[in-house]
């Protein structure tokens, strides 16, 4: 499985410190600019290797959870710099297999290195806690040990983000993993894994199963699974936890979001197109955290759309491994039909259309999975689909507020609470939408996408469901507490 860019990669399953063919039916990744395209392709796993790799974790999981946290954290760092020193060509086919900006693609696979060091210099945190006893001779001490087993389910969106920010704290607390990605974006997986075998990781410690979405049912069904860590759509996460929970399994999931941006009368209009811009269209709307709603104060709504308008067409849209090009396609036919179909839906509930939302008709792209910047204004009043359902795609609704109190109500109209973005620069204000916004994420004066692993990243309400990723927070996760009662015998002064 050697790096390139031009000719079809043949894909296997890494289970037990090796690789193997699936034992499933065959499959294929497409580069959604050019579908006719393989990018890579391989026997699907099947439920043969759902087993086995799970079996060679629970024979793995003693070893690595008693090996010492700075030599787990070294085989992390390790990772990093195999991850840095590849990510220009991996960043490339990143941007072939799923449709990001070459930009885009290489900065991806730079912050997975970025997880992977935060995580391998873990040994040096924090490990514990020392609590005063109310009986003489004796101290409580709060220890953690690994979950045990745990399954990884990731989306396509960031194929080797997502992956490391679940991966790198579980290895580092001292779990082993059985993962399974988003079978549309295979490669970048195989990719991580290759990265993480090259740095040393001992054998049945991870393992990497390629296949459709009912895999992610056969590890959670397993019987030797001691937690599930999920992103993807609510349907999904919500399927596995119930599944989850009948097993009495702890399961982390990140779910859907329909993140506002709220842009008050007083704010830099400058900088708040520049950042809605970017936090609406930048990855062509795949993110979790993208803008897909706006709210704008009355008083400089005109002026603020048609700024916005002017930037969103100037976007160059096209080949995502051309550095001139802003936005690449959405990830298959399958996100750009049902994207487009909301746009219609939109439209045909009251939506004004304020620019893009036509398919693109010149060669170049009408063969590929691309989908225009698009701005929908809805009316004050009504109902519209888009301003509740997640489209995933490079979509925006917009609405009118008259104060920032019906703004804050506004962003707060929605079942999800992932992210949103404030643009305001009076700090009285800032502080009532720290208050008030009902989200897990808020950045002020920034676009509502993006994440740094030293922080709790994670929804609130129907966004996410179990403790926090990243930062310290994923110990809740992939560690549990041992409350330690020690006390020694008579002491003995000589």
């Amino acid at each position: 499985m050697t790096t390139t860019t031009s000719t079809a990669v043949e894909l296997q399953h890494f289970i037990a410190g090796t690789w193997h063919d699936g034992s499933g039916s065959a499959f294929s990744s497409v580069n959604p600019a050019r579908p006719s395209e393989t990018v890579a392709h391989g026997l699907q796993a099947g439920a043969a290797d759902v087993d086995h790799a799970m079996r060679s974790a629970v024979a793995a999981k003693h070893g690595w959870a008693h090996t010492p946290p700075h030599e787990r954290g070294a085989v992390l760092l390790r990772t990093a710099a195999i991850l840095e020193e590849h990510a220009p060509a991996w960043g490339r086919e990143l941007a072939r297999e799923e449709g990001k900006t070459l930009a885009e693609g290489q900065g991806e696979v730079l912050r997975a290195a970025q997880i992977f060091r935060y995580y391998g210099n873990d040994g040096d945190r924090e490990a514990g806690g020392i609590y005063s006893s109310p009986r003489r001779g004796e101290k409580i001490l709060v220890t953690r040990k690994p979950l045990g087993v745990v399954g990884v389910v990731t989306p396509f969106n960031f194929p080797i983000a997502i992956p490391a920010w679940k991966l790198a704290p579980a290895l580092a607390y001292g779990n082993t993993v059985v993962w399974k990605p988003a079978s549309t974006v295979p490669l970048l997986a195989v990719r991580l894994a290759q990265a993480m075998e090259q740095a040393g990781l001992p054998s049945g410690v991870l393992s990497l199963l390629i296949g459709p979405g009912p895999l992610g049912t056969a590890l959670v069904e397993h019987a030797a699974l001691d937690g599930l860590s999920f992103t993807g759509s609510t349907g999904v996460g919500r399927s596995l936890a119930a599944a989850a929970a009948g097993r009495g399994v702890p399961i982390q999931a990140e779910m859907g979001g329909k993140n506002a941006a709220i842009v008050l009368a007083d704010a830099d209009l400058e900088l708040a197109a520049e950042q809605v811009m970017l936090g609406a269209f930048r990855s062509s709307g795949q993110k979790c955290t993208a803008t897909s709603r706006l709210i704008v104060a009355d008083g400089v709504a005109d002026e603020f759309l048609t700024m916005l308008r002017d930037r969103a067409e100037a976007l160059v849209v096209g080949e995502p491994t051309d550095h001139a090009t802003h936005m690449g396609p959405v990830i298959n036919g399958g996100a750009q039909a049902s994207i487009q179909s909301g746009i219609h839906r939109a439209l045909a509930q009251g939506a004004s259309l304020l620019t893009g939302g036509l398919p693109y008709t010149d060669t170049a792209r009408s063969t590929g999975y691309f989908v225009a910047p698009t701005i929908l204004e809805l009316p004050a009043s009504g109902q519209a689909d888009v301003w509740r359902e997640e489209l995933f795609g490079p979509v925006l609704a917009v609405r009118r507020a008259s104060s920032a109190a019906a703004a804050f109500d506004l962003a707060n109209d929605s079942e999800f609470g992932l992210s949103a973005a404030l643009f305001t620069q009076d700090l009285t204000l800032a502080l009532e939408g720290m208050e008030e916004l009902d989200v897990g994420i808020l950045h002020v004066n920034s676009e509502s996408a993006g994440a740094d692993p030293h922080v709790p990243f994670g929804g609130v309400k129907k966004s996410g469901y179990g403790p926090k990723e990243q930062g310290q927070s994923a110990k809740e996760f992939y560690s549990h507490t041992t409350t330690v009662y020690l006390r020694g015998g008579q002491a003995h002064r000589g």
